[in-house]
């Protein structure tokens, strides 16, 4: 008997901004990789998350949502996720049971058109466990008429309904090859931009809807804290910045008392120390980098 063949390769999931596709990443990797926010627009970086398995190996890239940019920020997102697509094994284009199919959609899978002949296209009905079987059937009538796709799926991240076959419609259409990272690693982005998407998504979440991309995290430094005791547990010591635009929006960041800013600090620390299993000290700043969404100087100073 042949031994089974071993498949490697790269699949991307594709949306609107909030289409749940960050929230499928973690769901698929089975660890908190990619940002999730109520917000759209919220994921910057291309994030890898791996899936290994006995027969495969997936890799995963997280793109930002596809939009129409209004700023030289926007441009640079959109410019990542078409250089994403360019390079993947197996494409899942992403649409929300629970809204329909609009113009942004048809806006996407115009640009999805482009590569459908020579990459695989796996429509994604998301989001399954916030609507009823009616909507889920009429978003995948809507979805069907979109475009010609390879297979088209619903599944629930929340709930895990249909992770798993969606897994393998994925690595079914990967090329055989062998494992590209080692065994147990979940991820090939440095520590440092993890740890600043945690604290970004710490800073918006409640905030008001002005702010979503006005929010920037650089990470100063992350060094382990010196004078400890070898019997001490050994603590991580953070310094980060929170960049926004104005003075108002560094205002809303910090709260009243500096109490928002404060929930920031607890929330991201909580998650930066289950990512990292180490004890963090967490010191944050917020600083006014005016209207860097604009300023290509400052754009790449912000690592974009």
């Amino acid at each position: 008997m042949s031994e089974p063949e071993y498949r490697s390769g790269f699949a991307c999931f594709v949306g609107r901004p909030n289409a749940g596709k960050s929230t499928l990443t973690n769901a698929l990797v089975g660890e908190k990789i990619a940002i999730t926010s109520s917000r759209p627009q919220t994921t910057r970086h291309a994030i890898r998350g791996i899936v290994n398995r006995p027969d495969a190996q997936l890799i995963l890239i997280d793109t930002p949502g596809l939009h129409k940019p209004r700023t030289l920020l926007g441009s640079r997102l959109n410019d990542v996720v078409r250089e994403t697509w360019a390079e993947v094994d197996v494409i899942g284009f992403c649409v929300p049971a629970d809204a329909p199919v609009g113009r942004g959609d048809e806006f996407i899978v115009n640009e999805l058109r482009s590569v459908a002949n020579r990459t695989p296209v796996i429509g994604i009905v998301t989001k399954t466990d916030k609507a009823g079987p009616e909507q889920i059937t009429a978003r995948l009538t809507q979805l069907a008429g979109l475009m010609p796709f390879a297979e088209v799926v619903p599944c629930s991240a929340v709930s895990g309904f249909q992770v798993d076959l969606l897994t393998d419609l994925l690595v079914a259409r990967l090329p055989e090859g062998p494992q590209l990272y080692p065994d147990g690693e979940l991820t090939d982005e440095p520590e440092e931009t993890l740890v600043a998407e945690l604290i970004r998504e710490a800073a918006l979440e409640g905030v008001r809807d002005e702010l979503p991309h006005s929010i920037a995290v650089v990470i100063e430094e992350m060094v382990p804290q010196e004078g400890r005791h070898p019997k001490q547990d050994p603590i991580l010591n953070i310094h980060a910045n929170i960049f926004v635009e104005r003075s108002s929006q560094k205002g809303i960041v910090i709260g009243k008392g500096g109490e928002r800013l404060r929930q920031v600090g607890t929330d991201s620390r909580r998650q930066i120390e289950a990512l990292l299993g180490t004890r963090v000290f967490l010191d944050l700043h917020v600083k006014i980098a005016k209207d860097w969404q604009r300023d290509p100087r400052q754009l790449r100073k912000l690592g974009f």
